[in-house]
């Protein structure tokens, strides 16, 4: 089977070597250097103690200087699993996720025209190059100076320069005997669509080269000297060498940089990627003409676990960044993710490098803020939170972004972070007649994130007028426990309900702490277990084993038929809701008799507020007891009680008749 052109370098550039072979060997860590990427081991081609098995990551080799076995990944692959070549890229492209391409009978003769289209492209290299140092580059030189690129920047990004003439670069490479048909293949020149003779592409611009990992001249990007000029910046037209969504400018020279410096700095283009180099920061790259992609970030992060973008610091650098956190959550992984640094107002890297000097760029980048922090300042900006119509819908726009982390650990990581953060915005006064989380009712939760999002917790402690009223009795109190830990009990012995009441249990109010914080380990695992070890493991293993065994210790924990392993499933399920419902009802109603002590404290009609609170007392007990009657068998007990704490407003019960 032959492969179609560049599907073999695609291949390479995501994955390393050094992480093919790290599935046959032990890297030696003392002698080993992964940051210039050379690793070393005990050879897996013959029996040996010492490591003289090398890997040049960055040059992709492996070379035994005992045995003497060399190769690329694909031998690798070839000798240890006693494959073949093309059964070895099948394993190495299912391991980058790569499909096999089809059967392509003209694959040799694509191979062979991408071959000269890269002799082609090097020839223009060296054509531009040349033109820089002629009389009509003059202004392009007088540019490059005031942007203060030294010739040896200049010779080291092999920056040139094309006449504005129509034909120069045409006319050029036709005397070095390449057809005009190739010239137009390698979007170098235009063909007119009546058919008339080719012209120029790039005329009258500092031209920049643009090279594949490999080294290989593929693109260029032009700057236009004519202040006129339709596009400031023009780059090469997608070509069978050129795919301007999997190329990064400086790719090669950043990705052996960075390996010395573990840090990769992204830039918007490729002034800033030079301005970067020429103060230092040889670790810098740039997407080309277009916002970053999904492959352009898994090549980023082959160089760097958190790349950091450096932002230009307009509207529009903003608004690129914000694009990038969709393409990167669904990616994120344990310790791969972005950083941002977002540049002063109205300044790039150049402008902030020429005005400031290296320091101030490395001040910068220093305090890079992590993609959570740039996330949340997409999601709140300029958000006015004075409704709980306002603060549900941050709510449903967090717990989206938040649903495309694929990554179940770090999801859970984001939830925890977010959560916090929310509360925090909530309970902030934020002035000018808007409500706090605390006076709508909200209150910063505790233990870990939920997977569903965010959670109203139980107050940590009673309040001075709970104290003093019937809500501060003992019985209440272990009424309220008993309920709590049945529930807790039920999830944890039979995970599939808690995913199920997800809705219900997350936003349940829980007196006491303890449980409070044992039903958000289970929201946070119930979606990824399916019975009570593993479940128990997972939460034991976050908060220690103290707390369920507490809970399991209980005895009318003990003696719950529900919680046995073949306990009828359709029964658990309906004590689980009967517990629920009546735990939000005395809950709720436990709550308005608080707001209604508040209100009336101090009042000289105190026989009228003790009739009122009797009147509530006799509805909470109601409650308790399920003694509504339901005659229609299809309101809730909680809308029963809902009702009838209506009719007790509505015939005003605390006044005395």
């Amino acid at each position: 089977m032959s492969l179609p052109p560049g599907f073999l370098d695609e291949l390479k550039s995501r994955l390393s070597l050094a992480e093919v072979a790290a599935r046959k060997v032990t890297w030696e860590a003392r002698k080993s250097n992964p940051g210039k990427g050379d690793y070393w081991a005990p050879c897996p081609f013959h029996q040996e103690k010492t490591a003289s098995f090398h890997v040049d990551d960055r040059k992709g080799f492996y070379y035994c200087f005992g045995c003497q076995a060399k190769g690329d990944m694909f031998g690798f692959v070839k000798d240890t699993e006693n494959v073949g070549f093309m059964e070895a890229v099948e394993i190495l492209a299912r391991e980058a996720g790569m499909p096999m391409p089809a059967r392509d009978p003209k694959a040799q003769e694509k191979a062979d025209a991408r071959s000269v289209l890269v002799k082609v492209m090097e020839e223009a290299v060296k054509f531009t190059r040349l033109q820089l140092k002629t009389a009509r580059a003059a202004d392009a030189r007088s540019y490059l100076e005031r942007r203060g690129l030294s010739a040896e920047i200049v010779e080291r990004f092999e920056i040139g320069f094309c006449p504005s003439d129509r034909g120069a670069m045409m006319s050029h490479l036709r005397n070095k005997g390449i057809s005009e048909t190739d010239i137009v293949a390698a979007g170098l020149a235009i063909k007119p669509d009546d058919g008339g003779t080719a012209f120029d592409r790039f005329r009258g611009r500092i031209m920049f080269p643009i090279r594949d990992a490999a080294g290989r001249a593929i693109a260029f990007g032009g700057r236009a000297m004519d202040p006129n000029a339709r596009a400031k910046y023009l780059n090469s037209p997608e070509t069978m060498l050129f795919d301007k969504g999997r190329v990064l400018y400086n790719h090669g020279p950043a990705r052996e940089a960075s390996g010395k410096s573990a840090r990769l700095i992204v830039a918007e283009g490729y002034m800033d990627v030079i301005a970067l180099a020429a103060h230092g920061f040889d670790e810098a790259v740039a997407p080309l003409g277009t916002a970053i992609t999904e492959d352009q970030l898994m090549l980023m992060w082959r160089f760097a676990d958190e790349p950091i973008v450096a932002l230009d610091g307009d509207k529009a650098g903003l608004r690129a960044a914000r694009r990038l956190l969709d393409i990167a959550l669904p990616k994120l992984a344990a310790g791969k993710s972005l950083r941002f640094c977002v540049l002063p107002d109205g300044q790039d890297p150049d402008d902030l490098l020429r005005a400031n000097g290296a320091k101030a760029m490395q001040d910068l980048l220093d305090n890079a803020v992590p993609l959570i922090e740039m996330l949340w300042q997409r999601e709140t900006e300029d958000l006015v939170l004075d409704s709980p119509e306002r603060r549900a819908k941050l709510d449903q726009s967090l717990k989206a972004a938040l649903s495309k982390i694929a990554d179940p650990s770090v999801r859970g990581h984001y939830d925890a972070e977010i959560r916090h953060r929310r509360n925090e915005l909530f309970r902030r006064d934020t002035g000018g007649g808007r409500q706090t989380a605390q006076s709508s009712g909200f209150s910063p939760g505790r233990g870990g994130p939920s997977r569903g999002g965010f959670r109203k917790a139980a107050p940590t402690a009673a309040l001075p007028d709970t104290r003093t009223s019937a809500l501060g009795t003992e019985r209440a109190g272990i009424e309220s426990d008993i309920r709590e830990s049945t529930i807790l009990a039920i999830c944890v012995a039979h995970p599939g309900l808690a995913v199920t009441h997800e809705a219900q249990l997350e936003t349940l109010e829980f007196h006491n702490r303890d449980w409070a914080g044992l039903r958000d380990q289970i929201l946070r695992h119930c979606h990824d277990v399916s019975d009570r070890l593993k479940i128990s493991e997972q939460i034991n293993e976050d908060i220690g084993p103290a707390t369920l065994e507490k809970l399991f210790a209980l005895g009318h924990i003990r003696a719950n038929p529900n919680l046995r392993p073949n306990a009828d499933p359709t029964r658990v399920e309906r004590a689980l809701i009967d517990d629920m419902t009546r735990h939000r009802a005395i809950m709720g109603h436990m709550n308005e008799i608080r707001e209604a002590e508040a209100e009336l404290q101090g009042t000289d009609e105190n026989e009228g507020v003790t009739w009122r609170l009797q009147q509530a007392l006799a509805a909470k007990e109601a409650a308790r007891l399920g003694s509504f009657e339901d005659e229609d068998n299809k309101s809730t007990e909680a809308e029963k009680l809902s009702q009838y704490l209506q009719k007790l407003i509505d015939d005003q019960s605390w006044i005395k008749k």
